[in-house]
């Protein structure tokens, strides 16, 4: 008898649920009715914060909790909501822990939200040599570090600011494969072509929207943002408006050393229901910046309603100038090993279907 073989890809929804049935995916308190997405799964956190020196990986064969009192400075509950502060590092228990089977990895992300009021999250595993990345076969608890870098944030327990993608086999679509989905079901549109090269190439839009907007770059002296609450936070309070520099029409903005800025790509991208992907950085030679907040697209996103990428660009080094139309990521695709039962957008609340320039959902519109 042949026996038979798992597809490979992304676990759609219904393979995440499957996996918490059988243990492979455990909590601390029962889970959220909105938790488990299209692709992925919404960690939440724990009920304490560790205040550390520095960001660290607890490196191979040692455990987060081995390596926590060298580098802790001290630790606070957070059941009645705790501030971490703008600059520094934290390391929080996540309510999730897993048992992953021999064949299943893991990566993990920023929620979009988390990425765009620039809070760098990253999640931790014991035995970890990389941020982000669980093995196969992973048996531990999760651990999010939290570092936020403009603004100060509130938090509590159970809020969700990371999320996991689980994977069986490699899954990734190869540029030739990209191209003939491309062919067939027409992946992005807003430009005359698909820049394909190793993913789909991403392009920052710099045409000035009403009243000359093109972004945001946040303030560098704001006050707390309560994580906690939606559509509470002014955007005056915390984001100054970018506006194009050159001649009329699209031109280009220079970017300061150290800014946080919120812009929008030129192409409305589609992501088919038989396929995931992830937003990654472009290659470093293209100037003093980077897309660094890399963020996960479900099945769904922009089908049938164009959704522009919202791009977390930060400048390094020297001022750079970013000229509309420039490349500044790519989107990579990826397989699903099995449809989802639910859409984004399609079959499931979003704050970010059809978005075009738009700042995290705790921030009153308008």
């Amino acid at each position: 008898m042949t026996e038979s073989v798992a597809p490979q890809g992304v676990l759609p929804d219904h393979a995440i649920r499957a996996l918490i049935e059988t243990g492979g995916i455990a909590a601390d308190r029962p889970y959220d009715g909105d938790q488990v997405q299209p692709a992925s799964l919404d960690l939440r956190l724990g009920t304490v914060a560790y205040r550390v020196r520095a960001s660290f990986l607890t490196g191979r064969g040692r455990t987060l909790t081995e390596r926590l009192p060298e580098f802790e400075m001290h630790r606070m509950a957070l059941d009645e909501g705790a501030v971490l502060e703008k600059g520094c590092v934290y390391v929080v228990p996540l309510m999730e822990r897993l048992d992953l089977p021999a064949d299943i990895s893991a990566v993990a992300n920023a929620k979009s939200s988390t990425g765009r009021v620039d809070c760098l999250t990253r999640v931790i595993t014991d035995d970890g040599t990389e941020f982000d990345r669980i093995a196969p076969g992973y048996t531990g608890p999760l651990f999010a570090e939290i570092c936020p870098r403009s603004f100060s944030v509130l938090v509590k327990p159970g809020l969700r600011l990371n999320q996991i993608r689980f994977r069986r086999g490699e899954a990734v679509l190869s540029d030739a494969e990209l191209s003939a989905l491309h062919a067939e079901t027409p992946l992005v549109a807003g430009t005359e072509g698909a820049l394909i090269d190793d993913g789909l190439g991403f392009s920052v839009d710099l045409t000035p929207g009403p009243g000359g907007l093109v972004g945001y770059r946040a303030k560098p002296h704001a006050g707390v943002i309560d994580l906690t609450r939606i559509g509470a936070h002014d955007i005056a309070d915390f984001w100054e408006e970018v506006r194009p520099e050159g001649a009329a029409g699209a031109g280009h903005v220079i970017l300061d050393p150290g800014a946080f800025y919120i812009l929008v790509s030129r192409e409305a991208v589609s992501i088919p229901p038989d396929c995931a992907a992830e937003m990654a950085p472009y290659i470093a030679m293209v100037g003093e910046f980077r897309v660094h907040y890399a963020g996960f697209f479900d099945p769904g996103f922009g089908n049938g309603v164009p959704a522009r990428g919202v791009l977390e660009v930060r400048c390094h080094e020297a001022p750079f100038v970013l000229e509309h139309g420039q490349v500044v990521g790519r989107l990579v695709y990826e397989r699903m090993a099995a449809l989802p039962e639910r859409l984004y957008g399609a079959d499931l609340a979003s704050n970010y279907q059809g978005q075009g320039l738009k700042l995290s959902k705790h921030f009153r519109a308008g």
